[in-house]
């Protein structure tokens, strides 16, 4: 056993002998147990498989709609049905900004092209090199440690550094079940920040310290699954800042992304999304009628999600 302890190192050892089977029996349980686990798995596999069959959307008039998403081969599907359900729904012609994390195959990246004609890639080395003249590790430590030990940074920092103009980065884990003229509306004449409501506040650090940095009275409950910010506005010395500051005092956090964000629209009268129409955790009996707008599923309800609402979003 000592050898292999070291070999292995103590503290990977003892996350694979206590703290990850601890953790799979939580998630176990949180989902219902291992049937339930694997009636999930098993959607997760029909969507995929189903993306890849999506037919391209409908021709559609208009100035086309620029969203942008980060992705990769684990999730290029779920960005296929989001990007695809919201042209469906707004009737528009999508050209998208897809930043790929790395892993994005040529396969996958053919299946979104397919989807959408007009969409742009963003290879990782393009982002890099733009990172590098931008952003530079010397000047700003804390937010490239971040973006390699932390992809959620990357959906501010990939589309934003460098960069000019409104943008409005949205997660992949979106559906879009009726017309988002909210998001529209913003879109056709963006004039301040955007963002969705959570279900409860999730910015991963005390309120002391959060209100010791910010530069007016925080939103109370900001979510970055829509999030709309003008690139040429935002102040990365402070925000290389904020992040140093926030991680020297009280470590790293999930929200550290969603934290920086309500620190930037502190104080900003700010487009927020009707939290009934672009809701975020569907609980049934929403999570079965898809009566909103946009669903958002995170935590608990990816499995409505995998097993069931793709097929609503694209009946």
């Amino acid at each position: 056993m000592r050898p292999w302890l070291k070999r292995l190192g103590l503290g990977r050892a003892l996350y694979y002998a206590w703290h990850w089977p601890r953790g799979a029996i939580a998630a176990s349980r949180r989902a219902g147990g291992p049937f339930e686990q694997w009636r999930t798995a098993r959607g997760r596999s029909a969507m995929k498989a189903a993306a890849a069959r999506l037919p391209a959307p409908a021709a559609a008039a208009g100035r086309p709609v620029e969203l942008h998403l980060l992705t990769g081969g684990r999730f290029w599907y779920q960005t296929a049905f989001c990007l695809w359900s919201f042209a469906r729904q707004a009737g528009r012609t999508l050209a998208p900004v897809i930043y790929s994390d790395g892993s994005l195959t040529a396969g996958q990246r053919a299946h979104l092209a397919r989807l959408f004609p007009a969409a742009r890639f963003v290879a990782q080395a393009e982002t890099l090199a733009r990172l590098d003249a931008c952003l530079p590790a010397g000047r700003f430590p804390a937010l490239r440690d971040r973006w390699i030990r932390y992809p959620h940074i990357r959906k501010l920092t990939d589309p934003h550094a460098g960069s000019s103009g409104w943008k409005l980065v949205v997660d992949s884990d979106l559906l879009f079940f009726h017309r988002p003229q909210f998001l529209l509306d913003w879109l056709d004449a963006p004039d301040r920040p955007l963002h969705a409501i959570d279900i409860e506040k999730s910015y991963g650090y005390s309120d002391a310290l959060l209100a010791a940095l910010a530069r007016a009275p925080l939103p109370p409950l900001l979510n970055v699954g829509l999030c709309g910010l003008n690139g040429a506005e935002l102040d990365w010395e402070w925000i290389e800042d904020c992040c140093r500051q926030l991680i020297a005092a009280e470590g790293t956090s999930y929200y550290l992304e969603q934290a920086l964000v309500a620190l930037i629209v502190a104080g900003r009268a700010s487009a927020v999304a009707p939290a009934e129409d672009y809701l975020t955790l569907p609980r049934p009996p929403e999570a079965l009628d898809c009566r909103a707008v946009m669903h958002h599923y995170v935590a608990d309800s990816k499995a409505w999600y995998f097993r069931r609402n793709w097929r609503v979003a694209s009946r």
